[in-house]
């Protein structure tokens, strides 16, 4: 690797070494390098570009008067340096987006003139001064010219919260909640598949017992077609939800339908719960063409004039990207869910044919519309609900990490996510060859010209009624693992984002949402990352199972876990408790071929199991009379996991979690890593410690839930 190369991939964050899990220092090759630049729109292809792209990569903010966006706290002055034409005046005045403005102080600057394209350039300096309000505002400057008009520019400036913290509705009290799999949960009432209303009775059940939030998958959008890929970490649209979700009798149009469509409907319903009955899974190619039918009857209906101009309203807000979204819908019905092998007219979601498209398909590209609006005032009143019976925070959003590189987000955002590679991780302890997630990453230099808007449209949306927020490998708004077309994950590097900026949207759009934020932080992190995370009163994710003296070989005692976390025993990418202390992973994971000595995977099962219940037993947590040498009974292991979470309880961590699995003594996992249909990962139904699938009304009156629920009565 040239020194040449290196500094122009230092230039754009990405990484020239990195240190792997082992510790070992490992250098990335030139090849990648260049197809890493070359994704952000940066020529290296040899060293004569690589020497043109460093001239311009030193003299581009030369070449503007203000930089594109600029990020700041709200509790420190910041600096921002303008370029102008050497020796002439600029003036510099801010406009906030609650319509105040006013100019700003300029203050010394010496740096010396550069020649830019054969003029001479200064640079001023002005001062951004501390206690600003929060918000997205707009910076404007203006250089009076000798002869001519003045040069005008404009950036964007965003105030952000120094810190963040939990909603004062907790105070420095604790709290504890339910994690669930929505679509796995489904109730007499819906279409086979978990709802939105499930999920406001999920969560006024857990209230009436004490929990102050319940944490769901992503409800993110998927495809309009069959096949649907399943899992919610996969979308087509992070800032849009899947009308899978949605309770049909629950629309208010559903009331007013004629006595025969509804009839219908309802036979439709029945129909399909009967050819679900023998089926061991969540079957969403079934359910959607069904659901959607009778969708687009309610929608046919239409709404009384006061729903329409609500509807309308909503729709104004949600501007442009609700359009491109329902267009990619109505696209991807006509020629596939592919949109890469659309006809060439329709891959640009901003060109005419687009335009006309929609225009022609007018009513589709409404239906698709209103199923959003629908799914926003059914998630609205699952909220309400649950905040109405006592919890104080309500639901928590999943935030995926990345997007269907064929979905709508890729296409309407065509210019903000980078081509020819994916986002991955390096090879660690648990998968060796490394992962290739196949989603396309934003490109931080697309996301600073654009204000951050997609970034920050995405988080409002996912935060949009909702007490908190989740968000999945929180580490990718710090760096992204990318892996160029055609390498293997090993083959890849890092790219570094602005932090600052990433997690200070998050932090002033969880603030306006009155949210707390989760971010998932388990792997491979920086440590100053984590010092990041905290600083910025976000909380991390601490799972039982990795919480160890590593060193040692043991588990931490309650008192060294970190209290800035949500901390649980097990999360959706781990087995429920249930599973992983009878060994059913393990036998799982031989049964599919993955395991080449069944013997030892159990042993060292066993083992690990041996220890918890030793530790357990020690701090008086755990019956005497459960041994830790023979395998557990059904009625051990739920004592086990009471007891798992007793310990828990007694940790610092600020925010607790249980998952549902593990109340009603579940012991199948969601996913299971290195298959795809080899197991029905994402379309496991909640099933009892029988192996019985549970519908939502036994959750309810479930005495093993009961009982583990009383470890938190007194939190």
């Amino acid at each position: 690797m040239s020194d040449r190369l290196a500094e122009l991939a230092a230039a754009h964050g990405v990484a020239t070494d990195f240190t792997d899990w082992t510790g070992n220092h490992a250098r990335i090759e030139p090849s990648t390098l260049r197809a890493v630049l070359a994704a952000l729109g940066v020529d290296a292809s040899d060293e004569a570009a690589v020497e043109t792209a460093l001239e311009e990569t030193r003299s581009k903010p030369w070449r503007r008067m203000l930089p594109p966006t600029t990020v700041m706290r709200a509790d420190h002055a910041a600096e921002l340096r303008v370029h102008v034409p050497a020796g002439t005046p600029v003036h510099v005045s801010v406009q906030t987006e609650q319509g105040r403005s006013f100019a700003l102080r300029q203050i010394d600057n010496f740096e010396a003139d550069r020649t830019i394209d054969g003029a001479r350039v200064g640079e001023a300096s002005f001062e951004l001064p501390a206690g600003m309000p929060f918000g997205y505002h707009l910076i404007h400057a203006e250089s009076p010219q000798p002869a001519g008009d003045p040069v005008l520019a404009m950036g964007h400036l965003i105030v952000t919260p120094a810190r963040l913290g939990v909603p004062e509705a907790l105070g420095d009290d604790r709290a504890w909640g339910y994690a669930t799999q929505l679509y796995s949960v489904r109730s007499q009432g819906s279409w086979g598949i978990g709802d939105l209303t499930d999920l406001a009775d999920l969560g006024v059940w857990s209230a009436t017992h004490g929990a102050d939030y319940l944490l769901v998958n992503p409800l993110h959008a998927a495809e309009p077609t069959v096949p649907m890929e399943p899992s919610p970490y996969l979308p087509t649209s992070r800032r849009f939800k899947n009308p899978i979700y949605l309770r049909i009798e629950r629309i208010i149009e559903f009331a007013e339908l004629a006595p025969e469509t509804q009839a219908r409907i309802r036979s439709a319903q029945q129909l399909l719960a009967q050819s679900l009955d023998e089926l061991d899974e969540i079957a969403r190619d079934r359910i959607w063409p069904v659901k959607r039918a009778a969708l687009r009857s309610v929608f046919e209906h239409g709404r009384t004039p006061g729903r329409q101009f609500a509807f309308d309203a909503w729709r104004a807000q949600q501007g442009e990207g609700l359009e491109r979204f329902a267009a990619w819908n109505v696209l991807a019905e006509e020629f596939g869910p592919a949109w890469h092998a659309w006809p060439q007219q329709y891959q640009d979601a901003t060109g005419p044919d687009v335009t006309r498209f929609i225009e022609e398909r007018r009513a589709d590209v409404d239906f698709h519309c209103w199923l959003q609006w629908c799914l926003d005032e059914q998630a609205r009143t699952a909220q309400d609900a649950a905040k109405d019976a006592g919890m104080r925070l309500g639901l928590m959003h999943d935030l995926a990490v990345g997007v269907n590189p064929q979905g709508a987000d890729a296409w309407a955002l065509r210019d903000v996510y980078a081509e020819g590679v994916t986002v991955g991780a390096p090879p660690d302890q648990y998968t060796r060859l490394g992962q290739d997630w196949s989603q396309p990453p934003f490109r931080p230099d697309r996301l600073e010209e654009l204000g951050y808007a997609p970034f920050r449209d995405m988080v409002r949306s996912v935060l949009r009624h909702s007490g908190g927020v989740r968000v999945d490998h929180i580490i990718g708004l710090f760096r992204l693992w990318w892996v160029p077309e055609g390498n293997t994950p090993v083959e890849g590097t890092y790219v570094r984002y602005d932090h600052e900026a990433m997690i200070g949207v998050l932090c002033l759009e969880a603030h306006r949402a009155g949210a707390v934020v989760v971010g998932e932080d388990l792997g491979t992190v920086e440590p100053w990352v984590r010092d990041v995370l905290i600083d910025r009163g976000l909380l991390g994710t601490s799972i039982l199972w990795f919480e160890k003296d590593w060193d040692a070989d043991v588990p931490l005692s309650p008192e060294q876990w970190r209290t800035d976390c949500l901390a649980s025993v097990t999360t959706h990418d781990l087995p429920p408790t249930a599973g992983y202390l009878d060994g059913e992973h393990v036998r799982l994971r031989h049964r599919l071929g993955l395991l080449d000595d069944l013997d030892q995977e159990m042993e060292a099962a066993r083992a690990e199991r041996q220890q918890w219940i030793e530790v357990l037993h020690r701090s008086d947590l755990l019956a005497a009379d459960v041994p830790a040498e023979i395998d557990p009974t059904p009625q051990e292991i739920e004592q086990i996991i009471i007891a798992l979470h007793r310990f828990l309880e007694r940790t610092p961590a600020r925010l607790l979690n249980v998952a549902l699995t593990d109340a009603v003594g579940d012991v199948r996992a969601q996913n299971q890593p290195g298959t795809t249909d080899e197991y029905p990962n994402w379309r496991v139904p909640l099933t009892g410690a029988d192996g019985a699938p549970l519908p939502l009304e036994a959750v309810f009156t479930s005495e093993r839930a009961a009982r583990l629920m009383q470890v938190f009565a007194e939190l």
